[in-house]
């Protein structure tokens, strides 16, 4: 074997050691920042006790909404530190200050306990989960896109939405196993803290990961050449402005038709299906593990015959069956609120295989972590972050269970547009 091809090689093994280092790094960074959702009913009663279920819900999915306010905040600080010092240093500590949040939820003192102390620091914390949560979406992506090989970049890149799943999934199915093992009053008590005071390790072991990591080859050479951009804020906002307008009207339908069908879904079944809480808990856990297996094949497809067909085929799916999947979902049946779930899941996986390579396209290496992030987090903590609030709100206001169709609905007409407004990116070089 010849010395070049060695070097290849040995290139091309330090390219998979950091994927998969960011992946996993991602994967514990959203299993902290997710837990919160899967937990929502056990919150409700021990933060905002009410006579008024549908008001402990409001408040409590309030609070997790809250949480993405801080979003575009982190999305500003750790994209210029993550453009200016490198993707290493500032995913390192976003992963480290989701840990130690997620810890502190777990820590916190009760409704019973310290009166409205309680709701209070659970926002101040749940704020600090956003902060985490703005730096990571736009770095991770762009640290694992900048690592592809030219023609996988839609395969690799998936792999970022598979982390952020199976974080979820994690969360899910931490919060489905202490159903079926402990009893309403032992969760109540204390177990649910179990998943949030382990948060420390995840983000520890996240930190140390990541920090052993080189920085990526892109990065490294706009470094080497001194281009690296000193106001990269300024800079997207000013060269960039369409561009990052592109990314918020993408991600409408991206953000929307996520934390209905990953998060706020078990609450529908439950409350308008009236099926049993653990049996949704493993409906949704069931439906996150097929989403986290079917999301690289369709990113690996992207590579071949374009972004925009899978983008498309996402949005028109949701235009076409939100109002039916979720009639499905609230009929009771066992079965069909599995089918309708699962078929979010999977309409959502057409979006999630080829976005972050879609999203990372659009930007140069220079600006890219601050303007996807900035363009990204605004439309997560507008929209997204409020879609489970938003959606219990519109069924208490309206009388109408599926009355959450219509905000699923216009997501996707308005991210369908901004599909068919922009160019196929998939087969031009990574700039």
């Amino acid at each position: 074997m010849t010395s070049i091809a060695m070097g290849a090689d040995a290139a091309a093994g330090q390219n998979r050691k950091a994927i998969l280092a960011g992946v996993i790094g991602n994967v514990l960074e959203w299993y902290d920042f997710g837990v919160y959702g899967y937990f929502v009913s056990t919150i409700s009663q021990l933060f905002f006790p009410s006579d008024d279920k549908l008001a402990s819900l409001l408040w409590t999915f309030g609070v997790f909404g809250v949480g993405f306010v801080m979003r575009p905040v982190g999305s500003i600080l750790f994209g210029i530190y993550g453009d200016r010092q490198g993707r290493r240093k500032a995913l390192s500590a976003v992963v480290f200050l989701m840990g130690f949040s997620t810890l502190a939820i777990g820590l916190l003192p009760t409704y019973a306990q310290v009166g409205l102390l309680a709701p209070f620091l659970l926002v101040v914390v749940r704020l600090l989960q956003g902060l985490s949560a703005g730096g990571e979406w736009g770095g991770s992506t762009a640290y694992i896109v900048e690592f592809a090989p030219e023609g996988k970049r839609g395969y690799v890149g998936s792999w970022q939405q598979v982390s952020v799943a199976a974080g979820f999934l994690l969360g899910s199915l931490s919060a489905a196993l202490l159903n079926q093992v402990m009893s309403h009053e032992t969760l109540t008590a204390w177990g649910w803290r179990i998943p949030f005071i382990l948060g420390i390790a995840v983000g520890a072991l996240g930190a140390y990961l990541r920090w052993r990591l080189g920085d990526t080859p892109k990065y490294a050479r706009i470094e080497e050449a001194g281009e690296v951009s000193q106001a990269p804020l300024l800079e997207a906002l000013r060269t960039y402005p369409r561009e990052t307008l592109t990314i918020f009207g993408l991600t409408m339908h991206n953000t929307v038709a996520y934390y209905i069908p990953i998060i706020y879904m078990t609450n529908f079944i439950v409350n308008v299906g009236k099926i049993p809480h653990s049996t949704a808990l493993w409906i949704g856990t069931t439906c996150l593990l097929v989403f986290v297996i079917i999301i690289p094949i369709w990113g690996a497809l992207s590579d071949r015959i374009g972004r925009k067909p899978f983008l498309l085929l996402s949005s028109g799916g949701y235009i076409v069956l939100s109002f039916p999947l979720l009639w499905m979902a609230s009929t009771g049946s066992v079965a069909l609120a599995f089918i309708a779930q699962l078929t979010m899941i999977v309409f959502l996986s057409f979006f999630s295989g080829p976005c972050p390579a879609a999203y990372s396209e659009i930007f140069p290496t220079r600006v890219r972590y601050t303007a996807l992030s900035i363009g990204y987090n605004i439309a997560v903590a507008v929209f997204g972050g409020f879609a489970p609030f938003i959606s219990t709100w519109l069924i208490g206001v309206t009388g109408f269970n599926l009355a959450p169709g219509f905000y699923l609905t216009a997501a996707a007409i308005i991210t369908f547009g901004f599909v068919l407004s922009i160019r196929e990116t998939a087969f031009t070089p990574l700039r």
